[in-house]
């Protein structure tokens, strides 16, 4: 167990994280039909999955997130938190 593990989803490396309720993440949910409930949740944008945080080539240069709803093959990722990989 690593302390970079999340408790509320999968780990994933963001290229932003915004509130549904922002522009281009509200226009980009609207295009997908992605209904969310709570305008401040948190949605990941441009988003890959982090599996081995330490193995050779395995890094995030952008924001690292634990997100609930990444079912939207990366492109978008629903309700995420960021994540300090440099404890």
């Amino acid at each position: 167990m690593t302390s970079q593990q999340c408790n509320t989803g999968n780990l994933q490396c963001c290229n932003s994280v915004q509130s549904a309720s922002s522009g281009s993440v509200s226009h980009l949910l609207g295009i997908l039909g992605i209904v969310v409930a709570n305008p401040n949740v948190p949605v990941g944008v441009t988003c890959s999955s982090i599996s081995a945080i330490g193995v050779s080539g395995e890094s995030c240069n952008a924001q690292p997130v634990c997100c609930e709803n990444n079912k939207f093959n990366g492109l978008i990722a629903i309700g995420c938190s960021p994540v300090n990989l440099n404890l």
